[in-house]
């Protein structure tokens, strides 16, 4: 029996929720998954899992040890790295994940440029608004926007970003031009689902804050959606200030209700906290570091814990 393929195949049976999704995700047959974690329990003889049920349920024996599977298997991928010399030298897969319109507009251009300075090196980009966890979905790197809650990743901080509320010249010229939140009762919004709590808007004016409805006529789950319904005259739209700085510098879209913006909230590049750092992430972070801070602009601060 193969004990680092039983412990890896009962860990991703645990992580993914039962045998078959874990038979899904390793390509495996279902029986060969069953057998091989009932090899295992056959070898320490103990009962790992509770079968029976929809969903997969440890033993306290099965606990215990999952844990301590996860603390092998990962000293035998930090062992193997090290041996394929990704210590020694930057080389190998780097996994980034970042927002859709941030990492389109800054993230992939540097990127680019990264991969021509380190040809050894080559990255696999996943973007999606979903805040991904680092550590379960194997990421190296992540760019995030917003207050960081306390955790064990790494930030360096490159820059910050406001809310903002805008609209076409069109449309204002059409509908007015609201001067307060409460102005927005009277108008038809574009809601983005990712930064509206239901149908309403929060906002800040001399330090204290309000909430106020408004009318979506469209909701979107993209920022890109959202800005391009705003550059058509449907409405008045809310997104993060970096995706449309371009058609406000164009005079496309027009931002509205300035003196009512929430305080401004950090964009930071986070990685999980480990014993050795591998060079291709250290490559990276000396590379774009710098470059990010100079297109997102003021607001960056030295790496720190969270």
């Amino acid at each position: 029996m193969d004990r680092l393929e039983a412990m890896s195949i009962l860990l991703e049976a645990v992580e993914t929720g039962s045998l078959s999704a874990a038979g899904r995700s390793l390509g495996m047959p279902l029986p060969t998954i069953s057998r091989k974690v009932s090899d295992l329990e056959a070898h320490l003889k103990i009962r790992l899992l509770l079968r029976g049920g929809r969903k997969l349920v440890l033993t306290d024996a099965g606990r215990n040890y999952v844990a301590a599977c996860k603390r092998i298997l990962e000293d035998v991928g930090e062992a193997e790295r090290i041996a394929a010399g990704e210590y020694r030298a930057p080389t190998g897969e780097l996994v980034i994940s970042t927002p859709l319109v941030f990492g389109r507009v800054h993230v992939v251009p540097v990127i680019a440029e990264f991969l021509k300075a380190y040809p050894d090196i080559h990255v696999r980009l996943q973007m999606s608004d979903r805040v991904v966890n680092l550590i379960e979905d194997h990421i190296d790197l992540a760019v995030r926007i917003g207050a960081l809650p306390d955790s064990s990743l790494i930030a360096t901080r490159i820059g910050t970003a406001n809310l903002v509320v805008f609209a076409s010249p069109a449309y204002l010229a059409r509908r007015g031009t609201p001067r307060t939140p409460e102005d927005l009762a009277a108008h038809d919004c574009i809601a983005f689902d990712a930064l509206s709590a239901g149908d309403r808007w929060d906002f800040a004016s001399n330090r204290v804050g309000s909430s106020v409805q408004i009318r979506p006529r469209l909701r979107a789950n993209t920022a890109e959606a959202v800005i391009e319904a705003a550059l058509g005259g449907l409405g008045i739209a809310r997104t993060m200030s970096y995706p449309i700085a371009p058609a406000v510098a164009a005079g496309a879209l027009g931002i509205v209700l300035r003196d009512y913006e929430l305080p401004a909230v950090p964009i930071s590049l986070v990685y999980p906290s480990q014993r050795l750092l591998p060079l291709k992430l250290r490559a990276f972070l000396d590379f774009a570091t710098p470059r990010l801070r100079e297109r997102v602009g003021p607001g960056a601060e030295p790496a720190r814990g969270l």
